[in-house]
């Protein structure tokens, strides 16, 4: 099995500090495994507030998780620093896969990484597929890595 690079901060638009809190330990002395899907949704979470691309509230279009994925490359524990890096990896009609890193205090490489994907729905039915508001798309594009 071939082991894939760890993503370096450059390969990221948004940032997002988030402590580690005493309770995000396991038994094993290590963040726990589901907590970064926390960091992950909070900084996706985040990036949509600030943006004003979408207000979590009552936009008519809500983003539901529908595939999730995370890699651990290196161990993080309460009381390390967390930053969470954000980036778009594409854009569709009416869905976009966010990339995550998770960063250890100033540490230039991930020590996690992943994906989420959303798919936009009417807020009404939660189910009905919708095209991305050009607000949000805008707002999307901005995160974009470009391979030029």
């Amino acid at each position: 099995m071939m082991k894939t690079p760890r993503p370096n901060r450059s390969d990221f638009r948004f940032f997002l500090d988030i402590p580690t809190r005493w309770m995000d330990n396991d038994i094993y002395g290590h963040i726990n495994n589901v907590t970064y899907y926390s960091y992950f949704d909070t900084v996706v979470a985040r990036f949509l507030l600030d943006s004003g691309a979408i207000n979590l509230v009552d936009s008519p279009v809500i983003g539901v998780v529908v595939e999730t994925q995370c890699r651990f490359h290196a161990p993080i524990a309460f009381p390390d620093s967390i930053t969470a890096g954000l980036r778009v990896e594409r854009i569709g009609t009416t869905s976009i896969r966010y990339g995550i890193g998770i960063f250890r205090g100033p540490a230039p490489t991930a020590s996690a990484e992943g994906h989420f994907v959303h798919v936009y729905v009417d807020r009404a039915t939660q189910r009905q597929p919708t095209p991305l508001p050009a607000e949000l798309r805008r707002a999307a594009e901005g995160l974009t890595i470009s391979d030029s």
